[in-house]
C-alpha cells in the first residue's frame, strides 16, 4: 500500500515538472505571430476523440460541449455534459478543464454517477501554417467522481495531437496518449492512439472518420470506428454529431453523440 501511495505522488510530482517544463517554454519560445488569433474560426476537441492540434486565441474562452448515448451488450448509458472549458493565457498556451459529467444507467447493467475533473495544460509547439501542426497536453485526473465510472485515485495523461492540412479540403490528423493510473490494483498504464482522415465539404461543413484504439497494460484493447461531421453556425460557434461502433467484444456496441460548443473572445482587454 505504501509503495502504491508512493508512486502516485511520484507520478503527480513528474506531471507538475512536466507543466512547469511546458510553461516555460511557451513562455520563451512560442512565436505569437503564428499563433491562433480571435479572428480564426473554431477549432475544437469534438466530436471525434482526437484532440484539435491548435490551441484557443491568446483572451479567448472556449466552451465545448456533448452528450453521449453508449449501448454495451444488453446496459444503456446516457451522460452529459462533457463539457470542456480552454483559455488561452499566452501565444501558442492555454489551459483546460475537463469538469464533471454524470453517466445515468438507463438499462442494466452499468453504473451511475460523476466522473472526475481533470485540469490541464496544452502548448501548441508548431504555429508555422502549411506544415505538421503538433501540440503537447498534459493533465491530471483528480478523484472527485465515482470510481465505477471514473476509476480510483488521482489519474495523470500526456498527449500529442498532431494534424496535417492536404488539398482540396482533405487532412489527416490523430493523436498519442499515455494514461497512468497508480492506485487501480490492474491496468495502471493504458496507451491510446487514433488516427482521423477529415474532408471539408463546404466553408461551415466538415465530416470525418477516425479509428480509436485503448490498450491497457494486462487486458484487451478497445476498438472503435467512429464517424461524423460538425456545422459551424458562425466563426465562434460549432454543432457536431458522431456515432461509432466497437470492433471487438471488449468494445462498446455503438455510441451516438450530439454536441454544441462556442467561444468568446477578448476577455483580457
Amino acid at each position: 500500500m505504501f509503495h502504491n501511495r508512493f508512486g502516485a505522488v511520484a507520478r503527480l510530482a513528474e506531471l507538475g515538472c512536466v507543466l512547469a517544463a511546458f510553461t516555460l517554454a511557451a513562455a520563451t519560445a512560442a512565436r505569437a505571430d503564428g499563433c491562433p488569433k480571435p479572428s480564426d474560426e473554431i477549432a475544437t476537441d469534438r466530436p471525434d476523440v482526437t484532440n484539435s492540434s491548435i490551441v484557443v486565441p491568446v483572451g479567448s474562452l472556449q466552451s465545448e460541449n456533448g452528450i453521449n448515448l453508449t449501448g454495451r451488450n444488453s446496459g444503456r448509458t446516457i451522460d452529459g455534459s462533457n463539457s470542456r472549458w480552454r483559455l488561452g493565457i499566452a501565444p501558442c498556451l492555454e489551459v483546460l478543464i475537463d469538469l464533471p459529467s454524470y453517466t445515468d444507467n438507463v438499462r442494466s447493467p452499468g453504473a451511475s454517477g460523476f466522473s472526475d475533473v481533470a485540469p490541464g495544460l496544452k502548448w501548441q509547439i508548431s504555429p508555422v501554417p502549411g506544415k505538421i501542426d503538433l501540440s503537447v497536453t498534459a493533465g491530471v485526473a483528480l478523484p472527485t467522481g465515482v470510481a465505477a465510472i471514473a476509476g480510483r485515485g488521482a489519474q495523470s495523461y500526456i498527449q500529442l495531437p498532431w494534424s496535417w492540412e492536404l488539398h482540396d479540403g482533405w487532412g489527416v490528423s490523430g493523436m498519442f496518449t499515455e494514461f497512468f493510473r497508480p492506485a487501480e490494483l490492474t491496468g495502471q498504464h493504458m496507451s491510446e492512439t487514433t488516427f482521423v482522415i477529415e474532408k471539408k465539404l463546404s466553408e461551415r461543413i466538415s465530416v470525418f472518420t477516425e479509428y480509436v484504439g485503448d490498450y491497457p497494460d494486462g487486458a484487451r484493447p478497445i476498438q472503435l470506428i467512429n464517424s461524423g461531421g460538425l456545422y459551424r453556425l458562425t466563426p465562434t460557434q460549432q454543432l457536431d454529431l458522431h456515432f461509432a461502433f466497437g470492433l471487438n467484444r471488449n468494445s462498446p456496441n455503438y455510441i451516438v453523440g450530439l454536441g454544441y460548443s462556442f467561444r468568446v473572445d477578448g476577455l483580457f482587454r
